[in-house]
């Protein structure tokens, strides 16, 4: 059981552990989520255990289990039958959401099956076809914020990948590129890049824990020039529903002798259509390798300027596509709101509030006046690359664009005191991964959260409507907005953080209604998110409803003809199949949320 003071795995002893190098780091950072929280590890499940799939009963599970051990063997077949531990970022159950927005014992799996190989998926496959029990693959279940390990299909058998399919496959210090399995974190594909001595990169998210193939079929970011994660994949190996194995661009096309194509991680593409695109954000396969290329070591300048007021946004956004078209500003940098440089400190919400309503503007103020930065509104986190002369002229170039905005202010890392965010920034923006990301989960006790993650494009006014739309619904429902673009040159992501006590009944409550009211107005004006929690993806699909819902009649009819049991991860994404479409699995907005996970009757409800 994960408990205070268990030891910390490191990634000599777990796939999912931490470096040697971030062990003291790591250990603070639990400290302090500890230290906030308030319940104890685990509370006794109310419900029959293990929860079984749709249409399955007990004798039937029981003999398909018992089958299942029999092809992987006992020690890798796991019943979920066993406490609902929430633990935390580098201890995460691969169990539930540990997350949890509806209750803890909502969105669980059946168990877990533990693959070593390619062709152990594919006996798994074939296995969930015989039997029809649905399957739910993870890569290592952190996906948090978007509902980490839990199924999206209630009673779902959870496939991780990451316990067993871990390994660095291939490192090309030539072609700078890599093949992983989905086991590999960021941590341990820096330090197995590291080891190599090779002058290569690898490009992170915010936090370093998580898959590197999940991640990319996420379409997840990381904030160096090969921030656009699925962008800078080539080539994968993929087990079809039907238990057939696919690899996609040239390793389409067999090697001298049948070793693997030597072009496989140099060119996406192969002839005829490049499927790529239909494993991302679906449930056609499961990835069990994948290439990515990496970035050859360079020159690199982190910076941040502050700006003073809050409507200085729209300048900032104008000013920066430019900058970002034009690639003077080499990285995918960020824009973040003052509320979030006090959260990062790792110190709790009623330090600096103690009240339950959205933190007022002037308090903010006020404790940001006796902050290294002072009292500023915005901060915009960029790094340029190159050589010396190449930064130096690129830094020309941006700081003359932000000084047309009045009190604006150009900062270097060693110009903020040690430990300030802009320091782990550097390391980010130059492939190093990190865990400062960690701290804003102290704000309130018990810290949860869910990304709101709309697409905006780079202008001014579009960032303007949805930034008060975002700000202004965060106001009705009670919580403080976080707000975050990160800037891919001609879209923004903006990143929307709700922060909720996952112990607080009211508190979940208002952020689904909160995201629910988000993706519906946003969608009125032409914002759709790229990527949402488990529980709102019907919805999200759904916005997504262009010539009389199109795009998911085609995604459901190719479902349909690869899949056509249903068995691979039911919901994902809204694509369900015609086996459990309409039945009631699905979660529309204006329904009790929890009828929908029993396969009652859901009310429909208007978009």
């Amino acid at each position: 059981m994960v408990t205070k003071d268990s030891p910390i795995p490191t990634l000599h002893e777990k796939h999912s552990g931490t470096p040697v190098r971030l062990l003291s780091v790591a250990k603070e950072h639990k400290d302090r989520l500890y230290s906030n929280k308030t319940v104890p590890p685990s509370v006794p499940r109310k419900q029959e255990v293990p929860v079984l799939p749709p249409d399955v009963d007990r004798p039937a599970f029981n003999r398909a289990i018992a089958d299942l051990k029999r092809l992987l063997g006992d020690e890798h077949v796991e019943i979920n039958d066993k406490p609902l531990i929430d633990g935390w970022y580098m201890e995460q159950p691969n169990t539930h959401d540990a997350f949890h927005i509806l209750e803890q014992e909502d969105l669980v799996s059946c168990g877990t099956a533990y693959p070593g190989s390619t062709e152990d998926v594919q006996t798994i496959v074939k296995w969930a076809n015989r039997h029809l029990i649905p399957v739910y693959p993870i890569s290592m279940g952190r996906n948090l914020g978007y509902g980490g390990a839990a199924p999206r299909l209630r009673g779902s058998l959870l496939v991780d990948l990451g316990k067993r399919m871990n390994r660095v496959l291939n490192i090309d210090g030539h072609n700078a590129s890599c093949l992983v399995e989905p086991g590999v974190s960021y941590f341990a594909l820096y330090e197995e890049v590291q080891k190599t001595g090779y002058p290569l990169w690898i490009d992170t998210p915010d936090l370093g824990g998580g898959s590197v193939v999940g991640n990319a079929l996420d379409r997840g970011v990381g904030y160096t020039p090969y921030g656009d994660h699925f962008a800078v994949h080539c080539g994968m190996e993929i087990v079809l529903p039907n238990g057939e194995v696919l690899r996609t661009g040239m390793g389409s096309l067999p090697g001298a002798d049948n070793t693997d194509n030597p072009c496989w991680q140099a060119f996406q593409h192969n002839y005829g259509p490049s499927v790529d695109g239909l494993f991302s954000q679906s449930n056609f396969g499961i990835v069990t390798k994948m290439g990515v290329w990496l970035m050859p070591a360079t020159g690199h300048q982190s910076f941040m300027f502050t700006f003073v007021r809050d409507n200085d946004f729209e300048a900032i956004i104008e000013a920066l596509r430019p900058l970002a078209l034009n690639r003077v500003i080499g990285n995918v940098p960020q824009i973040r709101n003052v509320i979030q440089e006090l959260a990062v400190t790792g110190r709790g919400r009623a330090e600096f509030y103690d009240k339950k309503t959205p933190m007022p503007r002037e308090v903010i103020r006020e404790h940001a006046k006796k902050m290294a930065f002072g009292d500023v509104s915005w901060f915009f986190y960029g790094t340029v690359y190159g050589d010396d002369e190449t930064r130096a002229k690129s830094l020309g170039i941006i700081k003359e664009a932000f000084a047309k905005i009045p009190g604006s202010k150009f900062n270097l890392p060693e110009d903020m005191p040690v430990g300030h965010y802009l320091r782990d920034r550097a390391d980010v923006c130059s492939g190093k991964p990190v865990l400062r990301e960690l701290d804003w989960l102290n704000w309130v006790p018990n810290a949860a959260h869910l990304f709101f993650s709309p697409i905006v494009p780079t202008k001014g006014r579009d960032a303007r409507l949805v930034h008060e739309l975002v700000t202004k619904l965060h106001k009705k429902w009670g919580f403080d907005s976080f707000p975050t673009w990160c800037v891919l040159g001609r879209e923004l992501h903006y990143i929307a953080n709700i922060v909720y006590d996952r112990t607080d009944p009211d508190a979940k409550r208002r952020a689904i209604c909160l995201m629910r009211e988000m993706i519906a107005a946003a969608a009125d004006e032409g914002y759709g998110e790229y990527r949402t929690h488990l529980i709102f993806q019907d919805q999200v699909a759904a916005t997504y409803g262009w010539n009389g819902q199109a795009l998911n009649k085609f995604v459901e009819t190719i479902k349909d003809a690869v899949d056509p049991n249903s068995i691979l991860a039911p919901g994902r994404n809204g694509i369900w199949g015609h086996r459990y479409k309409g039945r009631g699995f699905e979660m529309w907005p204006g329904q009790e949320e929890r009828k929908s996970l029993t396969g009652l009757p859901a009310p429909q409800a208007k978009l």
